[in-house]
């Protein structure tokens, strides 16, 4: 069960590290070895993570320490859920496609008789 993120704009690293039950350095590492995490720095240099990065290291914290994935491994997976997130699935019936085509075929023949006509 992962835990409740507080509905925030920003988190320092320290509350970060307190929701994913890790050390602050972990983050950093985390950081270096996953493309897809780069929090936001302010002026001083101290890391914002946005929800997005907590949902992220939640993941990652998962995929390492529940299921017990390596670092290589955790990346691959997040790569193949981030593919099947993009894709769009589409219902798609070709009996019922192939019936509305002929519809629409129709109704535009009809449309051309009316114009030539006309």
């Amino acid at each position: 069960m992962s835990p409740k993120i507080p509905d925030k704009l920003f988190f320092k690293i320290g509350e970060v590290a307190e929701l994913a039950s890790v050390e602050q350095h972990v983050l950093r590492y985390w950081e270096d070895e996953f493309d897809t995490l780069q929090p936001n720095k302010n002026r001083s240099g101290q890391r914002l993570y946005e929800k997005k990065d907590v949902e992220l290291i939640l993941e990652i914290q998962r995929l390492l320490y529940s299921e017990k994935y390596t670092i290589a491994g955790a990346k691959k997976r997040l790569k193949e859920s981030k593919n099947k997130r993009a894709q769009l699935s589409l219902g798609f019936d070709r009996e019922s496609f192939l019936d509305q085509k002929k519809k629409v075929v129709s109704e535009l023949d009809s449309i051309l008789k009316i114009i030539g006509d006309g």
